[in-house]
């Protein structure tokens, strides 16, 4: 059977970043959550999704937010059928297994709105009708957090959907050299194809679900996301379903490292990219140094 580190392998064929990258992106699919990419053009946002949906044999479609997005540009719109005497609906890209809604924060709130339902529901609603999306449903959005001009930052209801929040990151000398060598990674891209079927990927995320998680781990963790709200510069901490979020990259990341259960170690490991972006600070505050801070306070078990 196909493993999640197999997955890993693929996709290092084509992206050349950070492995940090696919990691969490990986972590964020198995927890049947989703992820907001916070980077710099160029760094490969693209390539890792179109190579994460060549990898698992799902449909892709990227959306480019801009300031005229339509709801129904990302939802769809019935039409007129003059053949048929009846209104025919037209699926939006949001129908889709991989949404890579690129630069989210340049389209309007009403706009980014559009998606809420789709994240948290795996459903839309056009017309005054649900329509349910693809079980494989997966959304990658990203956003420049360098450049705010012409930008809606996303509502705190809106970033509380994506379970994980991170940047790519440059990739390694070594590996950019690659890059240049290859002109790019179309070609890897192209050659990409998928290990296994949806059924068998399918069993990959229900096996994450099966990850043990102790109570001493669930104890720490619950310790953790408490902590963020007394934390200095905090106005608003993490919830009740942060902390569920938080559970599952756990057990997300336990698989991914070759494990049935977790250990301290995985909810370390992904706290930050994790409950940094729930997190309401005073100005002046880094959402992830104040997580930081609280790993580093609240007690490990041994």
């Amino acid at each position: 059977m196909t493993s999640v580190r197999d997955l890993a392998d693929d996709l290092a064929k084509v992206y050349r970043g950070p492995s940090s990258g696919i990691d969490l992106l990986l972590i964020a699919w198995l927890a049947r959550g989703h992820a907001l990419v916070e980077d710099i053009p160029g760094v490969g946002k693209t390539t890792l999704a179109r190579a994460f949906a060549a990898a698992t044999g799902g449909t892709f479609r990227r959306l480019q937010c801009t300031p005229d997005l339509m709801p129904s540009d990302i939802t769809g719109v019935s039409v007129w059928d003059e053949r048929d005497r009846a209104f025919r609906f037209h699926p939006g890209p949001v129908f889709c297994d991989v949404l890579l809604a690129d630069e989210l924060n340049r389209t309007p709130p009403r706009t980014q709105s559009a998606l809420l339902e789709a994240l948290s529901e795996g459903q839309v609603t056009v017309e005054g009708e649900a329509r349910s999306l693809p079980s494989r449903f997966f959304c990658i959005a990203t956003q420049n957090p360098h450049d705010q001009v012409g930008t809606y930052p996303l509502p705190d209801s809106q970033r509380d959907r994506f379970l994980l929040c991170f940047a790519l990151g440059y990739p390694s000398a070594e590996d950019e050299a690659r890059l240049y060598r290859h002109d790019g990674a179309a070609r890897a891209l192209g050659d990409l194809r998928p290990r296994t079927d949806g059924t068998r990927l399918e069993a990959l995320r229900t096996a994450c679900t099966q990850v043990r998680v102790e109570d001493r781990v669930r104890e720490y963790l619950l310790a953790v996301v408490r902590a963020t709200r007394t934390a200095r510069g905090v106005v608003q901490g993490a919830s009740p379903r942060a902390g569920l979020g938080l559970q599952r990259a756990a057990q997300a990341h336990a698989l991914l490292n070759g494990r049935d259960f977790t250990i301290p170690e995985d909810v370390q490991a992904v706290a930050a990219p994790c409950l940094a972006h729930r997190l309401a600070v005073r100005p002046g505050v880094a959402p992830a140094g104040v997580v930081d801070g609280v790993l580093d306070t609240v007690p490990v078990p041994r």
